[in-house]
This record gives C-alpha cells, sequence and structure tokens, in this order.
C-alpha cells in the first residue's frame, strides 16, 4: 500500500506541476511579478495538499510569528524537495539562492526568472558570491526574505553537519537578521528515494537572530540552533503513533539524547 501511495503522490506530483506550468503560463508572465507569485504560491498549496491526501503526511508549520516584516536571510536545513515548494505559501516574497543551472530548464527557468530568484554559478566561486552579494542586497532593500541552505545541498537526517562559510559572508555583508529553520522532511521525503512516508513533517521557525556579530560567533550560534531544533523534532517523529524509518546514525544519536 505505502509502495502504491508513493507512485501515485510522485505521478500526480509531477503532473500538477506540468499542467498548472500549462495552464498558468500566460496570465503568469503577463502579470507583474508581485501579482503572479500567486501562481507559485497555489502550486505549494496544491503539492502539501496532494502529500496530506495521498501518502498521508501532515504538515506542521510552527514559529512563523518569527518572521520579521523587513528584508531578512532565512538560513534552512535542506533534506528535501518539500523546501523549494513548502516556503512558498510560508514566507511573503522570498528570493531563493539556487544553483545556475536550474534557470536553464525549460519553462521552469523562465519561472523562476520571474520571480527574480538569485542563481549562482558555483564553478567561479569568487565572482559568483560577490554577484551573488550584490543581487542579494537589492532583494533585502526590496523587503523580501533570501532563502539559502546553509550547507549547500540536502542532506540526510542525523548526518553530520556540513555548513559552508557563504552564509556568514552573507550575514556580515547584508547586515541584517538571519532566521533560521529547522525541520525533519527528510524523514518522510529521503534524499534520491522514490517511497514517501506518512507521518507528520514538522518544520520550526527560530527567532532570528541579530546582526552585528562576529564571524565565529554568528557560525557557530546558526548551527546549534539549527541542529538543536532539529534534534527535538526528529525525537518528536520517533515518539509518533507511526514514526518514519530512521538510520541507524540517526537511532544512535537519538539514543544519546535520551
Amino acid at each position: 500500500m505505502l509502495v502504491f501511495r508513493s507512485l501515485a503522490f510522485n505521478l500526480a506530483w509531477y503532473v500538477s506541476i506540468l499542467i498548472q506550468m500549462i495552464v498558468f503560463s500566460i496570465p503568469y508572465f503577463l502579470a507583474p511579478r508581485k501579482l503572479a507569485w500567486i501562481v507559485p504560491r497555489n502550486w505549494g498549496r496544491i503539492s502539501n495538499f496532494l502529500h496530506r491526501w495521498i501518502v498521508g503526511t501532515k504538515i506542521e508549520i510552527k514559529g512563523i510569528e518569527n518572521i520579521p516584516n523587513e528584508g531578512v536571510i532565512v538560513a534552512s536545513k535542506h533534506q528535501s524537495l518539500w523546501e523549494v515548494y513548502g516556503f512558498l505559501s510560508i514566507f511573503r516574497d522570498p528570493a531563493f539562492i539556487l544553483k545556475r543551472e536550474l534557470m536553464w530548464i525549460p519553462l521552469f527557468g523562465w519561472y523562476v526568472a520571474k520571480q527574480r530568484m538569485i542563481p549562482i554559478n558555483r564553478e567561479r566561486r569568487g565572482a559568483a558570491l560577490e554577484k551573488m552579494l550584490d543581487r542579494a542586497r537589492e532583494e533585502i532593500a526590496n523587503g523580501r526574505q533570501i532563502i539559502i541552505y546553509p550547507e549547500g545541498t540536502r542532506t540526510t537526517p542525523g548526518a553530520d553537519p556540513a555548513y559552508k562559510t557563504g552564509i556568514v559572508r552573507l550575514y556580515r555583508e547584508l547586515n541584517c537578521p538571519v532566521v533560521p529553520v529547522a525541520l525533519n522532511s527528510g524523514l518522510y521525503w529521503p534524499r534520491r528515494q522514490f517511497m514517501r512516508y506518512p507521518g507528520i513533517m514538522r518544520s520550526q521557525i527560530l527567532e532570528p537572530i541579530p546582526p552585528g556579530l562576529d564571524d565565529e560567533a554568528f557560525f557557530a550560534l546558526l548551527q546549534e540552533r539549527i541542529e538543536g531544533a532539529c534534534n527535538k523534532l526528529y525525537q518528536k517523529a520517533a515518539s509518533d503513533p507511526n514514526p518514519p524509518p530512521m538510520s541507524d546514525q540517526l537511532l544512535a544519536k537519538l539514543k544519546q539524547m535520551s
């Protein structure tokens, strides 16, 4: 039954993306950017609905009141594709920092460009970082939320953290609050796996870290807050009536915490 539900969700999810892109493309590209944002936000809500209706995965988001009404950096754990569409219905006007290659995908890349997301060329590093900073400053000045995944890629729940120092440069140069986000989505939508699992997919938006800390203190505090909150979310998942599968590494970590 679980295999069937996973197959049905994957099929419905990708088909819904294609249908929405085709149906809404003309009004989306003709409308002003902020008005056109209704289309991707609606995609996020439909995706959440499919996840709950087909797989039986409820979405629980706490801490929305911690999002400031000004331009901020959002530093989130990244474990699944949920963080892409799930954040669309949480944040008012997010600008994702993403790899440049995603902009080359037909139709999808055009949708991304319309919303002025921030691409980065990982191969050029220094020059790419400077260009990213310039774009991020511009979007922060417009009151947007800059979404960045400090580890750079999706990670497995319980894996040792591998935060990159790019978030430190962004924090220092933009001089604005950083909102950490913890989650346990990888338990229900595992990285590079076909299966989807029922349960409660939890996300916690934490209190903002104010600007002005020195680099080392900020980097340590960011990791401490995100990893600590993620561990609590793993514990909650493990105590649920129908817990999702967990790796030996995560189970060992939870045992140490108990």
